[in-house]
């Protein structure tokens, strides 16, 4: 393996020609380039950052969430929707196949709430050294700083990769840079723009997985609470949209957590359409009959309290300043002092707390970009190129995106095995036909 600290001169004695050249060394390429390698191919892996995986290493606050044990059919409702298209990648290497590919290496794995995956040791950089070893016991030649500015295509083929330090020959090329989004990491949207010169069509990227900016001033006061057991639903101009069960975060800017991130690729897509809202149902386990019934007897149990201790049976002390203010009410009023008209209110507060979006935040913090090579320019069963032979594409490149819980990486991962292994074949191919046609 090459990196920086190399002369000049050992990149100039490598080989000329490869069988296959991987771009980007993040999840999806370094499981292609150590697969390929791994049947026999010759590869060439060029990384653009100092190192290898700098992505993988921070993902999930630095634990990596690897992949989920749901099965086929909740995977592929996650990606919706495009989760058709991964079917076949999954079919040869899903969840359990992964989790055995890493344990093997290694890296012992638990299971925690929701069926994620995660290294047992909670270190990401433990993947990231195991696929650095997949990439060494296999022979794959890793070349570190090494940004590609082109895709060298003749006649529809593939003839290579053209890098600042020169041209690396093969007639085989697979694209793994990734999306758009923690750009410090290296991924800047490199592979969108190589794709689009070698003739595909890119789907307009956005972000995806990422917190939302909230126009009410009052969720400032609750930086840093976190809400569990709670559903929240996309309001468009007053029409009900998604919806989604789990836990939120407030933040100084908005709200974040799992279910407002998975909720955020919606909300970006129809923010054009007018007024987006956020409605948090606080109490989504009681009917709104039962919510009533249980508010009169809290009401009547502590008719002598004022309301604001008789909310602490309902709702976290935080909250419960911005919500009597929300409702107008004042929180010393007795319990028996409540009207119907002010115990709708407080009904409606704790099944309705909507929030008005302004938009996401930046980009660059979003945990996966949306939008990337049109899917029907793919063959879901190699992932080979329908526009160029020869070139293949894998990870986040794609337009595929999907919800938190270990989805985006198993589609990484198994994206990048598949391409792997058809780049090799169709290499070996390649080489099989060129001895024909050229006996020595």
């Amino acid at each position: 393996m090459i990196g920086s600290n190399n002369p000049k001169s050992a990149i100039r004695n490598l080989q000329s020609e490869f069988d296959v050249i991987v771009v980007g060394a993040g999840a999806s390429g370094m499981m292609a380039a150590g697969r390929a390698a791994e049947i026999g191919a010759r590869v060439l892996l060029l990384e653009k950052m100092p190192r290898a995986g700098l992505k993988l290493g921070i993902t999930g606050k630095g634990r990596c969430n690897l992949t989920n044990q749901g099965d086929i059919q909740l995977f592929l409702e996650s990606y919706s929707p495009n989760g058709r298209f991964l079917r076949n990648c999954f079919s040869r290497f899903f969840n359990q196949e992964l989790m055995d590919f890493f344990e093997e290496r290694g890296v012992p794995l638990v299971v925690e709430r929701g069926g994620r995956v995660f290294p047992k040791s909670n270190r990401a950089l433990d993947v990231v050294s195991a696929l650095m070893a997949y990439l060494k016991k296999n022979k794959a030649t890793l070349v570190k700083e090494h940004p590609a500015k082109e895709i060298l295509v003749q006649s529809g083929k593939v003839e290579g990769i053209k890098s600042l330090q020169g041209i690396f020959k093969a007639r085989v090329v697979i694209l793994a840079l990734g999306g758009a989004s923690y750009p410090r990491t290296g991924s800047t949207g490199d592979g969108y723009r190589l794709a689009q010169q070698a003739g595909h069509t890119i789907v307009p990227i956005r972000p995806c997985l990422i917190p939302l900016v909230i126009k009410e001033a009052w969720v400032k006061e609750l930086q840093g609470l976190s809400l569990k057991n709670v559903s929240a639903s996309i309001y468009i101009n007053d029409r009900r949209g998604s919806s989604e069960f789990g836990e939120m975060l407030f933040t100084h800017f908005g709200i974040s957590g799992p279910i407002i991130l998975t909720l955020s690729g919606s909300v970006v897509d129809r923010l054009e359409e007018g007024r987006v809202e956020i409605s948090i149902n606080l109490k989504p386990a009681l009917t709104p009959e039962q919510l009533d019934e249980r508010l009169k007897r809290e009401l009547k149990a502590h008719h002598l309290k004022g309301l604001q201790a008789i909310l602490k049976f309902l709702l976290p002390g935080r909250m419960i300043p911005v919500f009597l203010e929300l409702a107008g009410i004042p929180g010393e009023k007795k319990g028996n002092q409540i009207s119907a008209e002010e115990r709708l209110r407080i009904k409606t507060l704790l099944t309705d707390l909507r929030m008005t979006v302004t938009g996401p935040r930046p980009l660059e913090e979003a945990i996966i970009t949306a939008g990337g090579v049109h899917l029907k320019e793919v063959n879901p069963k190699t992932m080979e190129s329908k526009i160029v032979q020869g070139l293949f594409l894998c990870g986040e490149i794609l337009d595929i995106q999907g919800k938190t819980g270990g989805y985006n990486l198993q589609a990484a991962f198994s994206t990048g095995r598949v391409a792997g292994e058809s780049a090799a074949i169709k290499s070996r191919t390649q080489n099989s036909e060129s001895r024909i046609q050229n006996p020595e």
